[in-house]
């Protein structure tokens, strides 16, 4: 009934449409159907999108319900399997009550997978003695006795939606009647971060196989990052291992050939005393190395065997390995040019020095423009003299920019006002620095700065790593300490200079990415860096090195360093200088790969 009357309002509507259709134009009646029908599919597209937003959120909420109706049902069965083994340790007896392989030592396994309700569940138990506070702690305790009652932990743990999720019941169970002293010692260990901050819930691993029965625990620290165990075993070998995800771990050490006298070695217990244990784990961070071949010094130079070198030529001629002015004497042609093809070096780092060989007779000079690989001058600003050309046979062009003009022509002129007599050059060259290149699969040292034993030092890390077909290695998850890479003696290379020099702290959490500079080897060497009073490393600074017959300067690079490579086995003066700087000067006794920090003061 219901829908026959719904059916009939509707047909009266549409009946009602008809009849006020007929008493309107026929155009009038075509606009107004138009303008219905946009109306309509507007209305359909924001009714549809408010029915969808309406649906989502009805599902949203309906899987929500679902979410906390199953994390509920779970929540039950862990409560229920936590309650399960409280019951049970509390059925035993006091001398039962406790863990296989643990302190003290019962028959509970420590973990075990159970499955309720098909869900898998990790079930962690861990029975402790505790010292009551109500007679004293410690060594006020009055009565002497420490293990006053038996704390029971059981933590019931399972996945949801991705996480982990878990409750956790704790009790307590006392002895019948008086307190009774435990055989024993105890046993703490406590864990602190790189800032010496307690860290809290990291695992601690326990093992010794050789008490009766053997010890095989895994516990995790308080809020303060202490485990305590009273009534551990008097024995030595006590393994102790801490961990935690995503840091660094911390661990005893056996005596082995390798390493005799390690730190910390394995623990010892005795009874009635407190065997203590600092371990000290902080987030892991990411090293990255790189290596390349240090900027190196080459040259470009024509001898003038032939013409191969020369772009364009007037007036000159070139023959014994001599560029003149063309004609015999009597009848040489003045003025007379060349252009040298465009010098283009490989990894351009610097240009340096044009140096020449020339000749100059009374009457006659040669002058010297230096031009770039479209055969432009370079500018006054880049080269200061060249506009009018340079009469000496030696040329400073460390001004002149590489990434402006990574190539260069030599263009000379000869002159003579004695047709007699003509100028001559018999060489000339352009000197310059390339590099840094990578250099792919190369091997280098790495070593930490903590150690595991003493005499001889044992270090923590100490190893040889190689980059890759791109130069380049990182190294994840490593322990934040204080890195020393450097070059393998055997590998035939030596360390130019590192960005930033070694050692190097890698702090915790932290990224860092070294890069190492080497050279072929050298017998002595010497790598000098300079720092301000702040401890910046100083750029441009001159460092110059003396010896009775040596005597070299060389400006600080971009990382604040120096390099002096085939020195002899002596004692050098090194003088520092920089300007708004006190000058610094020191003896340093060279002797195979040497180093030299050196640190300037303000004026």
């Amino acid at each position: 009934m219901h829908f026959r009357g719904t059916h009939n309002f509707l047909v009266k509507i549409c009946s009602r449409s008809r009849r006020r259709a007929a008493q309107v134009p026929k155009n009038a009646h075509a606009r107004r159907l138009d303008g219905q029908r946009g109306v309509t599919l507007l209305d359909t597209l924001i009714g549809s999108a408010l029915m969808l937003v309406i649906f989502l959120g009805i599902v949203g909420v309906f899987q929500l319900s679902i979410d906390v109706i199953v994390n509920n049902k779970a929540r039950g069965g862990a409560i229920a399997l936590g309650n399960e083994r409280m019951e049970y340790l509390r059925s035993l007896s006091y001398p039962q009550i406790g863990v296989i392989g643990g302190i003290p030592a019962g028959i509970v396994p420590q973990e075990e997978t159970v499955v309720s309700n098909g869900i898998p569940y990790t079930r962690r138990t861990m029975v402790l003695y505790s010292d009551d506070p109500g007679d004293g702690l410690g060594a006020s305790d009055t009565n002497g006795i420490i293990a006053d009652y038996k704390t029971i932990r059981v933590e019931v743990n399972w996945q949801s939606g991705g996480n982990e999720r878990g409750v956790t019941l704790v009790g307590r169970v006392s002895p019948f009647g008086v307190e009774t002293a435990v055989a024993g010692g105890t046993l703490t260990i406590n864990v602190v971060n790189e800032a010496a901050s307690p860290v809290s819930n990291a695992q601690v691993d326990i093992v010794n196989a050789s008490t009766t029965p053997p010890i095989n625990i895994r516990t995790y620290t308080n809020i303060d990052g202490i485990v305590t165990f009273i009534g551990a075993p008097a024995a030595s070998d006590y393994r102790i291992t801490v961990s935690k995800p995503g840091y660094s771990s911390a661990q005893t050490y056996s005596v082995t050939a390798e390493n005799p006298n390690p730190t910390p070695r394995h623990l010892t217990v005795v009874d009635n005393q407190t065997t203590s244990a600092s371990f000290t784990i902080d987030y892991v961070a990411n090293k990255t190395v790189e290596t390349f071949m240090h900027i190196r010094e080459n040259s470009w130079s024509d001898t003038f065997s032939d013409t191969s070198k020369i772009d364009t030529m007037s007036s000159t001629t070139v023959a014994g390995g001599v560029v003149r002015l063309t004609g015999v004497p009597g009848n040489y042609q003045s003025p007379g040019t060349l252009r040298s093809i465009s010098i283009a070096p490989s990894s351009l780092y610097r240009w340096k020095r044009f140096s020449a060989s020339t000749s100059t007779p009374s009457q006659t000079g040669i002058l010297f423009h230096f031009y770039d690989a479209g055969s432009m001058l370079i500018p006054e600003s880049q080269l200061p003299g060249n506009a009018a050309g340079f009469a000496t046979s030696s040329v400073d062009l460390s001004s002149i920019s590489t990434t402006t003009y990574p190539q260069l022509r030599v263009d000379t002129t000869l002159t003579s006002i004695d047709a007699a007599s003509t100028p001559s050059v018999g060489e000339y060259s352009l000197l310059y620095d390339y590099g840094p290149d990578p250099l792919l699969n190369f091997s280098f040292t790495m070593r930490g700065a903590k150690t595991i034993g003493n005499n001889p030092t044992v270090y923590k890390y100490d190893q040889t790593n190689t980059t890759g077909s791109d130069a380049r290695l990182t190294l994840s998850s490593i322990e934040a300490d204080t890195y020393t890479l450097g070059v393998a003696t055997t590998s035939g290379y030596v360390l130019a200079e590192s960005c930033n020099p070694q050692p190097e702290v890698l702090a915790p959490a932290s990224s860092q990415t070294t890069r190492l500079y080497v050279l072929p080897s050298t017998p002595h060497s010497l790598l000098i860096d300079v720092r301000s009073s702040a401890g910046a490393l100083l750029q441009d600074a001159s460092v110059r090195l003396t010896e009775t017959s040596y005597d070299v300067t060389k400006p600080t690079s971009s990382c604040g360093q120096s390099f002096f490579g085939s020195l002899e086995n002596a004692s050098y003066t090194a003088t520092i200088s920089k300007s708004g700087y006190q000058q610094y000067s020191t003896s340093v006794s060279v002797n195979g790969v040497t180093r030299l920090s050196v640190t300037l003061n303000p004026q």
